[in-house]
């Protein structure tokens, strides 16, 4: 086993892991081809690559897929690893035959209840950290803030996070419950965050998450220029992926290789060993469905890039700019 390597997640005393398991993907929510075997295989197997942060939500599946998959993957070694979960998203009773769709709800009984139930799904007493998984338009934020300020006084997480909140957001939940982590996206084409967030949690000391490191797949190189999506790949549906701006990102994407293939190492593992080198960032949650996929991943963590290879990613994303239709989070 590689040997773990370790980032302070703030002051809490806890440490993570640079590559997290993000475990959405497992769920088979969004994502074609998941199951509940290849998602315990994938966690043993990132356990096994010395990823130590898993992270996980109520919403993670319908039925709670994600945290059930943890809690048979986990037996044994829970107090080996940092889980985090969400709670505040949901999913609403579907009419017999439809869909279940997600829906927000910040109220304190609610996030409670989740919380109770998601630590049921996956056999612990406790998380590690809990975030506010999205402000609910429809409850100040400080109430919800305070919710979880109360779990944690039960002792079911020891410390509080907050989830795809604006930074006024982000203050308001500070000051009603401090802070231990935010999560946001974050990647070469989509790097507001930089502006003021960064800026903010590094004076606050609170640790900052990062997901979509490789663009819900988009940044990892394995699609070519004339790939198609399934017609039930929800990624479809995000700018990204169409005309122009996905033959942009193939070019862009072709000029990462040309430094991922001198450095000896593949596109999607220079896109996160990037990412978890930037300044303010301490774990990028990548998702994965398969244990090769963590296993590439983690590889991230493992070696360096000289000065020109860093210096040609640097010019190939101010030549690219940031992409049209990302979540903004300023």
């Amino acid at each position: 086993m590689p040997e773990p390597i370790q980032r302070p997640l703030a002051e809490t005393g806890l440490k993570v892991s640079p590559v997290a398991l993000g475990c959405w993907p497992m769920a088979g929510v969004t994502t074609l081809g998941a199951s509940h075997d290849s998602g315990v295989a994938t966690v043993r197997a990132a356990l096994d690559a010395g990823v130590s942060h898993f992270d996980t939500a109520y919403v993670y599946g319908p039925n709670g897929e994600s945290d059930r998959i943890l809690a048979e993957a986990l037996a044994g070694r829970r107090d080996e690893v940092v889980l985090a979960s969400k709670v505040g998203v949901h999913y609403e009773t579907a009419a017999p035959g439809e869909k279940p769709t997600m829906a927000t709800c910040g109220r304190p009984e609610v996030l409670k209840a989740e919380c109770d139930e998601l630590l049921r799904r996956l056999k612990t007493d406790r998380v590690d950290l809990l975030y506010l998984h999205s402000p609910d338009p429809d409850v100040p934020i400080a109430e919800s803030a305070g919710a979880l300020a109360e779990l944690m006084a039960e002792g079911k997480t020891l410390c509080v996070g907050a989830s795809n909140t604006q930074l006024e957001q982000t203050e308001a939940f500070h000051a009603a419950c401090p802070l231990s982590a935010l999560q946001l996206p974050y990647n070469m084409l989509q790097r507001d965050i930089e502006e003021r967030t960064l800026p903010w949690a590094r004076d606050h000391g609170v640790a900052v998450m990062v997901y979509w490191p490789l663009m819900k797949g988009l940044l990892a190189g394995a699609m070519g220029r004339d790939h198609t999506l399934d017609d039930k790949d929800s990624r479809r549906g995000y700018p990204m992926y169409q005309g122009d701006e996905w033959q942009r990102n193939h070019d862009f994407v072709e000029e990462l290789r040309m430094v991922a293939d001198d450095a000896g190492v593949t596109v999607a593992q220079l896109v996160v060993h990037w990412t978890l080198f930037r300044r303010g960032i301490t774990s990028v949650l990548c998702g994965a469905k398969r244990p090769e996929q963590i296993e590439e991943t983690a590889g991230a963590m493992r070696f360096q890039l000289n000065p020109e290879q860093q210096e040609a990613i640097a010019g190939a994303i101010v030549a690219r700019g940031e992409a049209e239709g990302k979540r903004s989070f300023t």
